[in-house]
């Protein structure tokens, strides 16, 4: 038998999860996620895949970010006609992002083609009907069911905590020895799902390191969002907060909901200004077997996810509509780093005004709006136009859905033997190489880091 891994995305940086086992002259693609930040990284999503997409014999999906499963409908369109394999709760998700993103990619080109693009003409990176075409494609299998492979390989999903559906691909090679694929790690006690599987063992190991080199603030986000709500009641503020439509918005509205039930929170409209928001929030009332017991008692009379004065927004005039309201109010859109979607059009109109507050609650990526906004810029770029920031910067850092290196280092401590090899991926530069020395440090295992393209026998 023979097993090599070669990582083609998020290797040395956050985005792009691409990573291809070849198992006994079989293909097996783990992850087939966009690229975003800076431009260097979004033009990788126009080079040609790296190797054949009809020579893909299958897909595994850890989960449904973007950054995960958005290079999907390139690939089949370029030729894979294979199974994309995934749990059902990321096949719901997916049935919503996909084609969402689809309808981004041709609107930006034809954004490009109205300003003078200097492709002649720009097209989309895929459209929506092909989201749709790939979709088609899609297999799921539940958790903890062992399927085969090609190559002679078996594997199946655990359950990852880091949003609806996430998982752990743990994969068996014919001589029964293992890797397991991290995806992205979720954190611990967190709320809604439950937290991520303990593993005890496995000869390879593809872990993340988005937050590896440092520790979420020990803050409680019900505070903090009490204390940010009373200060726009007090002021008439309007509270902008970029949000991930997965995951994000549904803790965000978990905790408001508790604030109220609590009798901690100010009666404040509420908008999710977010189609795609809406739908997943539906998504994960559905999946019950995946909620933790907070949120099963949450649920017991129906409102976990729907606080007071919550208004779910879909059609786009209502959207323009909100720039005119006045607050006091919360206005929570995508996308969570700001670099589309609703929220755009929100910053451009707010930003201006000191009495505006804009509230992050993720990571921003190098690269993304977001990030530049953070950094408290007196100025930054949107849609051609010079726009001043004079709103006031929040950062809520305790609500990632991604482990932080304590985290991380509490799972990898679960294990009773140290893997032969642990791949860093899915982290900046910084991250990565502050995860490896802690992890050679304090457990003594065997690091690497790969780069773009690169290769190992396993």
């Amino acid at each position: 038998m023979s097993a090599r891994i070669t990582f083609h995305g998020a290797a040395r940086t956050v985005t792009g999860s691409r990573h291809l086992l070849e198992l006994s002259g079989k293909r097996v693609l783990v992850d087939c996620g966009l690229f975003q930040g800076r431009r260097e990284l979004r033009e990788r999503n126009w080079m040609p895949f790296p190797v054949e997409p009809s020579g893909i014999d299958q897909i595994v999906l850890t989960h449904a970010h973007m950054d995960h499963i958005g290079y999907l409908p390139r690939l089949v369109a370029q030729g894979y006609s294979g199974p994309i394999f995934c749990t059902p709760a990321t096949l719901d998700l997916a049935r919503i992002s996909l084609p969402d993103s689809g309808r981004i990619h041709e609107e930006d080109a034809r954004q490009a083609n109205r300003h003078g693009s200097r492709h002649q003409p720009a097209l989309p990176l895929y459209t929506e009907k092909e989201a749709f075409i790939c979709l088609k494609q899609f297999e799921t299998v539940p958790f903890r069911e062992l399927r085969a492979l090609p190559g002679k390989a078996q594997w199946r999903h655990l359950p990852a905590g880091h949003i609806l559906g996430s998982a752990f691909a743990e994969i068996y090679f014919e001589n029964g020895e293992r890797i397991l694929m991290s995806g992205d790690l979720g954190r611990y006690g967190t709320p809604i799902i439950q937290d991520p599987t303990t593993i005890d063992h496995t000869e390879y190991l593809v872990v993340e390191s988005t937050y590896g080199d440092r520790l979420h603030a020990l803050e409680d986000p019900l505070q903090r969002l009490e204390e940010l709500m009373a200060d726009a009641m007090a002021n008439g503020s309007t509270v902008i907060v970029p949000s991930f439509s997965i995951g994000r918005t549904q803790e965000l509205l978990y905790y408001l909901r508790q604030l109220q039930d609590q009798g901690r929170a100010p009666r404040i409209p509420i908008f999710i200004d977010s189609p795609m928001a809406t739908s997943t929030t539906g998504i994960y009332l559905k999946h019950v077997a995946e909620h933790d017991e907070d949120m099963r008692q949450a649920m017991l009379d129906g409102t976990a996810l729907q606080p007071d004065l919550v208004h779910f927004i879909r059609d786009r005039e209502e959207s323009k509509a909100l720039n005119v309201r006045k607050g006091p109010m919360i206005v929570i859109a995508g996308s969570g780093m700001a670099n589309g979607g609703r929220v755009v059009h929100h910053l451009k109109h707010h930003l201006p005004r000191a009495q505006i507050i804009v509230l992050f609650t993720g990571y921003q990526a190098e690269g993304t709006l977001g990030r530049e906004i953070l950094e408290k810029p007196q100025s930054v770029w949107i849609h051609r136009d010079e726009v001043p920031v004079r709103a006031r910067i929040e950062k809520l850092n305790s609500l990632s859905a991604h482990a932080d290196q304590g985290e991380i280092m509490r799972w990898l401590r679960e294990f009773k033997s140290p893997p032969r090899s642990t791949f860093i991926v899915h982290g900046e530069p910084r991250a990565q190489d502050a995860l490896a020395a802690k992890i050679e440090a304090d457990l003594g295992w065997n690091v690497v880091i790969p780069e773009q393209g690169e290769s190992f026998d396993l």
